[in-house]
């Protein structure tokens, strides 16, 4: 009954963009290159158009700001 869209979206440019390039040497160094991919790329730099093309620190500032 839940909609998954946004996390199965989120999950084909996780592969995409990062997990298909990469090959890893063992859990540790995959678990440090997604979370460096995630906060570095994904939430920091990257635009979603879910969020009128602005990215997810954007309208996080923009949130802090108008609180």
């Amino acid at each position: 009954p839940y909609d998954n869209a946004c996390i199965e979206s989120f999950h084909a440019i996780l592969k995409k963009e990062e997990v298909n390039h990469v090959q890893y040497l063992d859990y540790y160094s995959a678990k440090i290159a997604i979370f460096q991919y995630i906060e570095g790329w994904y939430n920091r730099r990257r635009i979603h158009s879910a969020l009128g093309y602005l990215t997810p620190q954007a309208i996080e500032d923009q949130l802090k700001h108008s609180a």
